[in-house]
């Protein structure tokens, strides 16, 4: 049995990373601050779905700070690697806000590569993004596409992490996967993205805000095959970033016609403008995650949006209330 230390553990890829690891039969300590970037209750759902586990052991700490992280490797436990997911994620949020998203992204991320020095944790997986890539990305964007121009300070953060996350491997030999996840939806997902936005507001018959004329492109991957591509990053790859993406990209309205269809319902378009820190189009090539992790997606958007709205009705009662500003 593995012991895995997993920050960001009531977040949407975290949650479900823990459920697999600990069905796998490993043992997971998880660590959220339980902010309130969001609302609350989706953390607070998702991490009722952990707790009854017995190999699962809750942490509520902030990561941000030095003696925290120094707190949670003080005791008898050793951690076979880190997976560090905790963030500040929004591209939009993050221009009103650019200091917590250095401090959690980059800041954060120093200090738990500190403690895999100290404590002698030979592995590390860390959560970047897509965003990395900024407006110019080829498509489908290879994971060599540069890097330094991003358009948000989310993405210059998560830039940020990943330059750290190199140099800790070259001083100090730590094998690190630096994971540029696509646009993550599925059941319990951010209610910030698009993919339960839309379901809820087409579901309650409230507006669909949608910025730009609805062409823009996202390549869209489900949950679960999101968790299992960062559970196979846990292998030894040296310092490898890799994208994890679904390799179709489906324009917005597409998204939309088809929340329609399942939830039987007819959206109301509100149309506003493209905002200056968005992409017209995310594709990832993932060639490198199926050479060096043996991994591709096996979720199709369609399906996943099924399982998403029907999610959402099981919890509807609540669901509908969760704020998605």
């Amino acid at each position: 049995m593995a012991r895995y230390l997993l920050t960001g553990t009531a977040g949407f890829i975290g949650s479900r990373v823990a459920d697999l690891l600990l069905a796998g039969g490993d043992a997971v300590v998880g660590v959220d601050d339980m902010n309130d970037a969001y609302d609350q209750r989706l953390k607070q759902w998702r991490l009722r779905t952990l707790e009854p586990q017995p190999a699962f052991r809750f942490v509520h700490a902030d990561v941000r700070d030095r003696a925290t992280v120094s707190q949670l490797f003080d005791s008898d436990e050793a951690f076979d690697a880190i997976i560090h997911l905790a963030a500040r994620a929004g591209v939009r949020a993050s221009v009103e806000d650019p200091w917590v998203y250095l401090e959690t992204n980059a800041g954060a991320t120093l200090n738990l590569l500190d403690a895999c020095v100290r404590y002698g944790i030979g592995k590390f997986v860390f959560s970047s993004s897509s965003s990395v890539y900024g407006a110019d990305a080829p498509a489908p964007c290879p994971e060599t596409a540069p890097i330094d121009r991003p358009l948000s300070p989310y993405a210059a953060s998560k830039t940020a992490g990943e330059v750290m996350c190199h140099s800790y491997h070259v001083l100090h030999g730590i094998d690190i996967s630096m994971l540029r996840y696509f646009t993550v939806f599925g059941p319990a997902g951010r209610p910030d993205m698009a993919p339960f936005r839309f379901v809820q507001w087409i579901s309650e018959g409230r507006p669909v805000i949608l910025y730009g004329d609805g062409t823009q492109r996202r390549d869209f991957t489900y949950i679960d095959d999101i968790a299992q591509g960062t559970i196979a990053a846990l292998r030894p790859v040296g310092c490898e970033a890799i994208n994890l993406g679904s390799d179709r990209p489906v324009p917005l309205m597409d998204l939309v016609h088809w929340i329609e269809e399942l939830t039987e319902r007819k959206a109301r378009i509100e149309r506003h403008p493209m905002h200056a820190a968005d992409v017209l189009s995310t594709w990832a090539s993932i060639d490198k995650a199926e050479r060096l992790l043996g991994w591709r997606p096996t979720v199709e958007v369609q399906e996943g949006l099924r399982r998403l709205v029907a999610w959402y009705r099981e919890n509807r009662a609540w669901a509908a209330q969760v704020r998605t500003g």
